[in-house]
């Protein structure tokens, strides 16, 4: 499916825009986001109280499988930027780009790995997309639109396969991991479930990276004005997609709806996590759209926001290590005594804090230190 006249060639040649707001705005967003999916994990006991069961409506229809296609969108967007500002700074051809992806990607996995040991992780799985799909970056914009909507089949299937499991009374890897009372058996849960795990979640984000190549290539988070009507479009399908598609999941799996059957349950169920890609197309669109208008966000939350984007690796295990010392039962055991509204409200407060932290970090002229060690163990001394 490559095409050597595919205008990704060009996309490692052009000159690349100053640093745009939207993409690092979305991922202070995303954050958010990885907060309120990981939080509410580590609630052992459900009230059944309306709160609770509102709370977990809009999870299952906002964050549940949302968050991360989120994710994968922005940084699929970012491997077209990384081989732009390398273009522009030496010059570097397709092989030395492409060097420079996989290297990249094999470091995303050793993070990964090392995260996997305190909490589930997500970090290497965008690493090995990283280190063995560099070539995507080659395909045209035909073959990205096409590849994007054929992986959804294999989406699809991954939800029927996870939605059997819950169907048949099934704790899931993530839960089965935070509510171990001993950590090195939760961590070794983790590494024994991780290739299939792995598997799964690839197959679910690939979609989202090859929209976030394609959307890269016509710089639509750099220049959103000039893409107004495709984000407004977008963020309307997208949405309106997770809407739809998840709403009888998110009800059944509050308990207030009962499907008729065990078989289109699991159908409902099934279908809710492909419809989270267009949450997180559509979320993305979204942010877009508000920095483009007639009265863009700016003053010091956008900053703090933006700060905070600009670190997400960083916060992202920072998060990993508040949640797991706050709420786990080897730590402190705070998540026995949660629910759903509260283990939200904790999540909110701690990715609060982090922007905090981290617009203390930009005025302090401080980089996340691992982001920082990525850059190093890629590039050496030389700066991105």
């Amino acid at each position: 499916m490559p095409s050597p006249k595919s205008t990704a060639v060009s996309a490692v040649a052009r000159e690349p825009s100053p640093r745009a707001l939207v993409p690092d705005l979305a991922r202070g967003y995303m954050l958010l986001l990885i907060a309120l999916a990981h939080a509410p994990l580590f609630v052992t006991v459900a009230t059944g109280s309306v709160p609770d069961r509102a709370v977990n409506i809009l999870l299952s229809l906002f964050v549940d499988h949302r968050a991360r296609p989120l994710f994968a969108l922005l940084f699929g967007y970012a491997l077209v930027q990384i081989t732009e500002r390398a273009a522009a700074r030496d010059g570097t051809d397709w092989p030395r780009a492409r060097g420079l992806i996989r290297r990249r990607g094999a470091w995303m996995v050793a993070f990964g790995l090392a995260h996997t040991l305190v909490f589930v992780d997500i970090i290497g799985v965008y690493g090995l997309i990283a280190l063995l799909g560099a070539g995507v970056l080659r395909w045209s914009d035909r073959a990205l639109l096409w590849g994007a909507a054929a992986l959804v089949v294999p989406a699809a299937a991954v939800g029927w396969i996870v939605s059997a499991g819950e169907l048949s009374g099934q704790i899931d890897v993530i839960t089965a991991s935070v509510t171990m009372a001993d950590p090195w058996s939760a961590a070794v849960h983790r590494f024994r479930t991780l290739p299939v795990e792995t598997l799964g979640r690839v197959l679910t984000v690939l979609p989202a990276v090859l929209a976030g190549v394609w959307a890269a290539r016509r710089r639509v988070l750099e220049e959103p004005a000039r893409h107004r009507r495709l984000l407004t479009a977008t963020a309307a399908a997208g949405l309106g997609t997770a809407v739809v598609g998840g709403l009888p999941a998110a009800l059944a799996h509050a308990g207030a709806w009962h499907a008729p059957s065990p078989l289109a349950a699991q159908v409902l169920a099934a279908v809710h996590l492909p419809t989270g890609l267009g949450a997180g197309v559509g979320l993305a669109a979204l942010v877009a759209l508000a920095a483009s208008g007639p009265r863009p966000p700016h003053g010091p939350v956008t900053a703090a926001l933006v700060a905070l984007g600009q670190r997400s690796m960083t916060f992202y295990v920072a998060q990993s290590f508040v949640f797991v010392g706050l709420l786990s039962p080897f730590a402190l055991g705070l998540g026995a005594s949660l629910t759903a509204p509260s283990a939200c409200a904790l999540a909110l407060a701690v990715w609060a804090g982090s922007a905090v932290a981290a617009d203390l970090m930009r005025r302090g002229g401080v980089r996340g230190p691992f982001e920082s060690l990525l850059r190093r163990l890629v590039h050496g001394r030389r700066r991105d």
